[in-house]
């Protein structure tokens, strides 16, 4: 990409003996201490092997979660440095803290090929503060923890919408490349709105329409279709006058719906059945029911069969799909089969199909389904989504300038 160098470039100039500050994405759900989808770091690992393997110190600095910018027990990196370190096959050290005394002694511990993990960098304040000179106070940390022979490698896809310290400032301290993880996500993200191969479809679920809002307007103009699934299509279902009993409804939305509706034509394609249940939690019914007409008291909470069927049929033909975005409650058994079902038509494709991150990736792993059946599935949902609005993505930029 031009005026992008990357981690190749890096290596190819030798890296041996010098510390390289690696900015990987590393947020990951947690059950107590369990880490119960590894996704992230499983993708974090081929380009921190590749560094180590050319002798780098590599120092990985990464966030969990939304600490209140203090350290947070529940918040550390502690279970991520140990299924990081399985799966590179060696220890990996969790400094105590992100640029203090506990962080330099770990990083002048480390030997040539070493890994080590800073605490999470949420932990300092300044590394989401809104004010240019404390991010900049904290990227001059991470510039005098690594050295002056070191390198930065902004690896973490999932962040770089974020115009955070240890994703965007510290470029300007350290001298700044691509990892491959950005590299391909940017590449692939960047074929989606240069000129994909047509019929591109894309494919829309999630809770709200507000959250999705700019991407749709940006997208309604350049694709074939686009497919509307989970509780967001009900703000549409209502635009057109259905009933939609107790599902989740933005009200303030739905004149937008309307004119989108209207700027769609048969562009938008909407759900016709939905599997409602009176209850969410505890002992409840289930049935398959018309998408408008569902009884005052119940709830929407997977596309229906039917639904899944018409969203088949117009996956068919389809030569680049984008889908973000759940079509129900997937992480119920009883309303899984709408996005398990679209998932598998996606796999049955011929097209070039991208899994645009967040929980539409966390959903394929739960399900169980086999993740090269898809043609590439990305590690940041909001970032992917930012970068289909056409949006500039700090985290990118700055590597670019």
């Amino acid at each position: 990409m031009a005026g992008m160098k990357t981690v190749d470039d890096l290596i190819t100039q030798g890296v041996s003996g010098r510390t390289v500050l690696v900015r990987s994405d590393l947020n990951v759900p947690l059950d107590g201490e369990i880490i119960t989808d590894d996704g992230r770091v499983r993708a974090a690992v081929p380009t921190i092997s590749k560094l180590a393997a050319a002798g780098a110190r590599v120092v990985v600095a990464a966030h969990l979660g939304r600490p209140s910018g203090a350290p947070d027990p529940q918040f550390s990196l502690a279970p991520v440095a140990a299924r990081l370190g399985e799966l590179l096959g060696a220890e990996v050290p969790l400094a105590g803290d992100v640029v203090g005394e506990q962080a330099r002694a770990t990083v002048a511990g480390l030997a040539d090929g070493q890994v080590a993990l800073l605490e999470n960098v949420r932990f300092d304040q300044r590394e989401t503060s809104k004010v240019d000179a404390e991010r900049a106070a904290l990227a001059e940390d991470f510039g005098a923890l690594i050295g002056q022979h070191g390198a930065f490698v902004s690896d973490g896809f999932g962040v770089v919408h974020r115009k955070q310290a240890s994703v965007y400032d510290v470029a300007r301290v350290l001298p700044g490349y691509a990892g491959d993880l950005v590299l391909a996500e940017v590449e692939v993200l960047r074929t989606l709105t240069g000129d994909p191969v047509r019929p591109y479809v894309v494919v829309l679920g999630g809770a709200k329409v507000s959250d999705k809002l700019a991407v749709i307007e940006a997208l309604l103009p350049t694709v074939d279709k686009l497919l509307v699934g989970g509780a967001m299509c009900f703000t549409f279902i209502a635009a057109r006058g259905g009933n939609v009993g107790g599902s989740l409804l933005e009200r303030d939305m739905i004149d937008t719906c309307a004119r989108l509706l209207d700027e769609a034509g048969d562009k938008l394609v909407l759900p016709t059945d939905v599997v409602a249940a009176d209850a969410m939690k505890g002992p409840k019914t289930t049935q398959v029911v018309p998408i408008d007409a569902i009884s005052d008291t119940w709830m929407g909470l997977d596309i229906g069969p039917a639904s899944v069927q018409a969203f088949t049929e117009a996956l068919a033909g389809a030569k680049t799909v984008f889908w973000n975005g759940p079509m129900g409650v997937f992480e119920m058994p009883e309303f899984a089969a709408g996005t398990r079902g679209l998932a598998q038509a996606l796999i049955d494709s011929d097209a070039f199909t991208v899994v645009g991150g967040g929980d539409s990736a966390a959903a394929v792993r739960t399900l169980g389904l086999a993740e090269d059946g898809f043609s590439h599935i990305s590690t940041g949902g909001g970032a992917s989504l930012e970068l289909l609005e056409g949006k500039d993505l700090p985290g990118v930029a700055i590597l670019e300038t």
